[in-house]
């Protein structure tokens, strides 16, 4: 049995408490480290009465310190425009600060390291689809700087720490990820669509409809992550599906499979929203052997019960 221990900044946010899940499938002792500003507890809650799981709740934005680990999954920040719109300050802090004591943990105890960047590192891109080599096409001071200049950050403090220090270290850039545990009100497209769905509401699409994004189902995300952690690659490696739709095309998907009746409504583009967003993997294909296997409708159809159960939850908790 592995009893190594693994240390999740962020692990009960969305994708961090997948990978917590994925981690102890793999007989790891697992360490939480989050500061619940956009993680829920509720996302660990099956996890409770696990004696190889440990919820820590902490600011990463200070030193800290838990003992030894072998490998730290930095993965503490906003993520959603909602979270990191009302929470700008705090989305670059855990992208300086979060990151370096993350770093420092790693570097102590001689940890591998491995570290969720983003998409949004290639802004409103210029070449598409996008590859690991593209720099990106990014407004350091818009609306949406706090998130990805934090992000980009992030990365380079990781790559300072390999170079002068020799930590083992790893960059994801993740593109579109969907499926349980999303936040029903963090502004993403699918949780948008599915919750107006469901309601009966109108689907909001921004623009024309026209702009497109990759979404990749978190259980294809986190299998991305598990393998490029096992790898010896240092530079960053794009994990996301590269099929590419429309948001038009997407909220077709999502009334198809709700069965909603519900229209579409137009409102317009918000500032430096990215027109094309689509990963070129090929990279993951022949370092990791890795791509994603599930479609979007079929992913959208995993998703259902949980949006519907969430919100159910949220219309009781209202009355």
């Amino acid at each position: 049995m592995n009893q190594q221990r693994a240390l999740i900044t962020g692990g009960a946010g969305f994708l961090g408490s997948h990978l917590c899940d994925a981690l102890l499938g793999e007989g790891w002792r697992v360490i939480v480290v989050d500061n619940l500003l956009t993680g829920r507890r509720s996302n660990l809650a099956h996890l409770r009465h696990d004696s190889r799981f440990e919820l820590v709740e902490k600011d990463i934005c200070e030193p800290f310190d838990i003992g030894h680990v072998d490998y730290v999954f930095h993965f503490a920040s906003p993520a959603s425009p909602v979270d990191y719109t009302v929470h700008g300050i705090p989305t670059l802090k855990v992208g300086s600060l979060g990151t370096f004591h993350a770093l420092d943990v790693a570097h102590q105890y001689g940890a591998k390291y491995l570290v969720s960047s983003t998409s949004e590192c290639y802004g409103d891109p210029l070449e598409h689809p996008q590859k690991e080599t593209y720099w990106g096409n990014v407004n350091s001071i818009g609306p949406r700087s706090v998130y990805d200049e934090a992000k980009r950050f992030s990365e380079a403090v990781t790559m300072a720490y390999h170079r002068y220090h020799k930590v083992d270290t790893r960059i994801a850039r993740i593109f579109n990820t969907y499926g349980p545990r999303m936040q029903l009100n963090d502004g993403r497209v699918v949780p948008n669509f599915m919750k107006q769905a469901l309601c009966g509401e109108d689907l909001t699409v921004y623009g024309d409809g026209s702009q497109t994004r990759s979404f990749c189902y978190v259980s294809d995300e986190i299998d991305g992550f598990v393998r490029l952690a096992k790898s010896s690659e240092h530079l960053p490696v794009n994990i996301g599906n590269p099929n590419e739709f429309t948001i038009l095309e997407c909220a077709e998907h999502v009334l198809k499979v709700t069965g909603s009746k519900s229209k579409i409504s137009y409102e317009p583009l918000p500032q430096d929203d990215p027109k094309q967003r689509r990963p070129d993997i090929t990279k993951a294909q022949q370092l990791l052997g890795w791509e994603p296997k599930i479609d979007l409708e079929t992913g959208l159809r995993m998703s259902l019960d949980y949006f519907r159960t969430a919100l159910a939850e949220e219309t009781a908790v209202k009355r």
